[in-house]
Formats: C-alpha cells, sequence, structure tokens
C-alpha cells in the first residue's frame, strides 16, 4: 500500500484535556480535529483503543477488539440525555496535565452506571441502535460483556484464579454464571455500544475534514484478557497452571540491556492455523471498524518472534520461532483487497523480515531519535531512506520528547546533530527536527504533539521496561494556538503535505 504525501499527529485519546481527569471522546477532541485540520494534517495516529488492565498500558488491554469505557464523554451523555447537568456538576476537580487512573475510575464509573440505568429504561426503539452494534459485533462483545462481568464478580483477579469451572470453561459452569450476572453483561455491553457510537461521530467528524486514523494492533494480547480465557486453544499455555507457558518480549536492545519481557503469552501458531486464522482475520476486520489504517506494533512477530520461556525473570534466554506470516497476510489480501498496513519494524530486522515487509508494500518506519549515532550508514539518517513508501517520526510513544532527547546527549553528540541539521533553530531543536521530518521523502511524516508543543521529559508518554507515570500525560487547552497551528501549517505546505 503506497500512501500519498502526507503528516500528522500522534496523539492518545487519553492525553485530550478534560475536566473528567482524562481525556475523552468530547468537544476537546473535536477541538484537537479542527487543529489537525487547520494545519493540513491528514493523519491522527492513536494508540491501541482497548480498555487496559496492569499499568495501564494501552498494549495490556483486556481484548483485542473493545473499546476503553474511561474515554466516554459524559457531556456527550448530558446530550443524549441519559445524563444530567445536575449529575456532573460536582465532579471533583481533576489534574489537568495527568491522568490519575484510579481516581478517575473511582468517580466516573457511578456516572456512567447512572447512564446504563437510563438507557435500559428508555423504549425499545430508541435503544435499536444498541441492539444493532450487539448483532452486528456479537462475535466478540457477548464474550467481552461476561469476561468483564466475571472479573467484577471475582474482585478483579485474573482469569486463570477463577473457580476451576470459569477457568477451564466449563460449559455448565459458565451457563449458570451467565445467568446469575445478566444485568452486569448488560451494563459491560452497553458500556462497548456508547464508546463505539461516540467513537464513530468523532471517526466520522475527522474523516469530513480529510483526516484519516491511524491505529495501532499491537501483535500480543494480555494474558488476563478475554481473548486469551476464550481462545486458550491458540495461546501457549500451561495446562496445569493455566499460565504462559511461552512469553513474549525481545533480545537486548536500544530500550533494555536485558531485553524486554513483556510477559503475555505467544501464539501457538500451528493451532492459529489449523483454525483457519480466524481470531486474527476478524481481529484485523474488527479493527478496521474503528480506524482507517492500522500500524502493526511489532511486525517482526509475523516472521519470527522471541519465546522465552515460563519463570524467566528477563528476556535474555528466549529463542527465535518462525511464525506464518505470509501465508496469514495472503489469506487478509484476499478478505480485505489492499491492506492499510503499516509495519512498525524497528528493532532487530533481519532480512526476512524486510521481505515480509516489502511482499505486501507495507510502508516502514523511520525514527530520527536513531539517526545520529552509527555514522553516515544509520538507516534513519533521511539520505538513506531509499524507499519512500515509509513514514518518518521524530520520535514514538515509546521515545524520550524531542527536548528531553535532545537535552540527554553528551556534547558530542549534540555537535553530530547541530552539524548535520545546519545548526538549531533559535525555535528550538523540537522545530528543526520537525523540519527534518517534513522535509524528507518519506511518503508521511508523524510528530508526537509533545514535540509540536515543545514539551521535556516530564511529557514522555512512556519509558518501555519501567512502571511509574507511564500513559498519564496530558495536554492543555489553551496550549494549541492559533500561532502554533499555523507555524505548523505553514511548514506542512511548504514541504508539499498539505492536502490539494
Amino acid at each position: 500500500m503506497q500512501l500519498e504525501r502526507a503528516s500528522g499527529i500522534l496523539l492518545h485519546p487519553t492525553s485530550f484535556p478534560s475536566r473528567y481527569g482524562i481525556g475523552d471522546l468530547g468537544a476537546e477532541a473535536y477541538e484537537f480535529i479542527d487543529f489537525l485540520a487547520g494545519s493540513g494534517q491528514q493523519l491522527w495516529q492513536v494508540l491501541p483503543l482497548g480498555p487496559t488492565g496492569f499499568g495501564n498500558s494501552p498494549y495490556l488491554s483486556y481484548s483485542a477488539l473493545a473499546g476503553n469505557h474511561l474515554l466516554i464523554s459524559p457531556d456527550k451523555l448530558v446530550e443524549f440525555g441519559l445524563l444530567t447537568h445536575e449529575d456532573i456538576a460536582n465532579f471533583p476537580e481533576m489534574p489537568l496535565e495527568t491522568v490519575d487512573y484510579d481516581r478517575v475510575e473511582a468517580v466516573k464509573m457511578p456516572l456512567l452506571r447512572k447512564a446504563f440505568e437510563r438507557f435500559a429504561e428508555l423504549p425499545e426503539d430508541q435503544r435499536s441502535p444498541y441492539h444493532d452494534f450487539c448483532y452486528k459485533h456479537g462475535y466478540w462483545v457477548e464474550d467481552f460483556a461476561f469476561f468483564m462481568a466475571l472479573k467484577d464478580a471475582n474482585d478483579g483477579i485474573s482469569w486463570h484464579e477463577w473457580e476451576e469451572g470459569l477457568a477451564r470453561r466449563d460449559p455448565k459452569t459458565l451457563e449458570e454464571w451467565k445467568k446469575h450476572l445478566g444485568w452486569e453483561i448488560y451494563y459491560h455491553k452497553y458500556l462497548q455500544f456508547e464508546f463505539y457510537r461516540q467513537w464513530q461521530a468523532l471517526k466520522s467528524y475527522a474523516n469530513e475534514r480529510q483526516i484519516k486514523i491511524l491505529g495501532d494492533i499491537p501483535i500480543y494480547v494480555a494474558h488476563d484478557s478475554m481473548a486469551v480465557w476464550v481462545h486458550q486453544d491458540i495461546f501457549c499455555i500451561d495446562p496445569e497452571t493455566l499460565q504462559p507457558s511461552m512469553m513474549a518480549g525481545v533480545p537486548p536492545d536500544y530500550f533494555s540491556e536485558g531485553g524486554q519481557l513483556w510477559g503475555n503469552p505467544v501464539y501457538n501458531w500451528e493451532q492459529v492455523e489449523a483454525n483457519g486464522f480466524d481470531w486474527w482475520l476478524h481481529r484485523f476486520e474488527g479493527t478496521l471498524d474503528y480506524v482507517d489504517l492500522l500500524r502493526i506494533d511489532h511486525f517482526r512477530g509475523f516472521e519470527s518472534f522471541w519465546a522465552v520461556p515460563e519463570g524467566e525473570e528477563d528476556a535474555r534466554n528466549g529463542h527465535w520461532v518462525k511464525a506464518p506470516g505470509e501465508k496469514f497476510f495472503n489469506l487478509l489480501r484476499e478478505r480485505l483487497g489492499e491492506l492499510p498496513i503499516v509495519a512498525e519494524d524497528l528493532g532487530i530486522i533481519t532480512d526476512e523480515v524486510e521481505a515480509l515487509r516489502a511482499k505486501f508494500d507495507f510502508p516502514g518506519m523511520k525514527v530520527l531519535h536513531f539517526a545520529f549515532d552509527d555514522g553516515p550508514g544509520n538507516p534513519y539518517l533521511p539520505f538513506n531512506y531509499h524507499d519512500r513508501n515509509c513514514i518518518v517520526y521524530t520520535g514514538t510513544h515509546d521515545n524520550d520528547t524531542t527536548v528531553g532527547w535532545y537535552k540527554k546527549r553528551n556534547a558530542q553528540q549534540k555537535e553530530i546533530v547541530r552539524q548535520y541539521l545546519g545548526g538549531i533553530s533559535s525555535e528550538g531543536i523540537h522545530w528543526s527536527m520537525i523540519r527534518l521530518a517534513l522535509g524528507s521523502v518519506a511518503n508521511q511524516a508523524i510528530i508526537p504533539l509533545q514535540d509540536v508543543l515543545g514539551l521535556g521529559s516530564n511529557a514522555r508518554m512512556n519509558t518501555p521496561s519501567s512502571l511509574g507515570e507511564n500513559w498519564a500525560w496530558r495536554y492543555r487547552r489553551d496550549e494549541l494556538t492559533e500561532q502554533l497551528r499555523d507555524r505548523l501549517g505553514m511548514l506542512t505546505y511548504l514541504y508539499g503535505r498539505s492536502p490539494e
């Protein structure tokens, strides 16, 4: 797939301004779309949209297809008549520049419950869009709602610690619990419907303004997720403990000397293939209902993946295992036609991985933060972009901000950057790097909003292999100024990335 020359912004919806403690799909989301359109951007890249579990990471979701209910806008619920102005009038003051997930959960969920109870009392004809949603998405939403209701009933513990009949999915036990949890299952299905209709409205608004949404599909799912609980046969699960028998990760790399041990179970690809790749086909089709384009996080895992035995404390003792990526993408292309896929091809990339990406013409990724070491042969330097079919980033959600990155370089390393750029702009290193990205031959350039705003390390979205304040950054509403919009728009036009 060859995308037209364009540019865009990387920003996860949790980072929107909102008085509810977390970004949501209300007015500020539409204002952000207006900022994109006003500055000539044609892409909006988001992280995975699913409900988060441990560590609040969007890459460790309870579902491969569900939406994060914390993104539901209470203001939109007022517009729909499901909440009143009185219901939201006394919402406590929340931090404006970070997300306190525990506090947001504690004060926002009662509002969502109240909206659900009012929704359930609506006449049947007013609930027909909900029934249409459940029919269309029945292949996952029923199992997901049941899974979440069971988690609530079991105090949030992981599914493998549930009673034996539930953990191993004994049909009689499942049926008894479904009858017992009927109302709670309805509640979780409603939350998914509400997320879906609010997201689809925002997506339509973006598309009308010539903006495509680039989503993110992590190759792995969390062990504590509906996907693994329901489809245990396609994951490497210890039959005794129900824990991952082989865990996902990557060997030692730029980010970590001990590699990265993610803890997700790797796939039993033989069984996936024996099932006709059905789960993966549904996953891609379902995700493309939310977004226009898809970035495959850890694309190399479709060619071969790093598998770490159960019980290891880091990723050093793993080994590479082949995966049937070519068979799968051939089948997916038969189903979908042209594949709107971007390959995250960072890290240890072999000739075989490059061949798989090239065979299907997937754009790869170039990251400028990686470009200024190892001499002129560094593949991330723009003059080495021999294939225009790629996306150039200043940095990604896993990198420091550009201001933070430059500040941490030593004097010699800074001098290399200055020499390459021909000096640093008086407006700051972030604008110099944005210029470098926009002016490159790469078909697309995507800039994290933190770099457009010129923010330091305190605005970093994620530090891999760490726990703490990840995924919490938010911008303030007054930061998206007309001056900033016009500055970005001028450069976008200057480098031929504006819409016609």
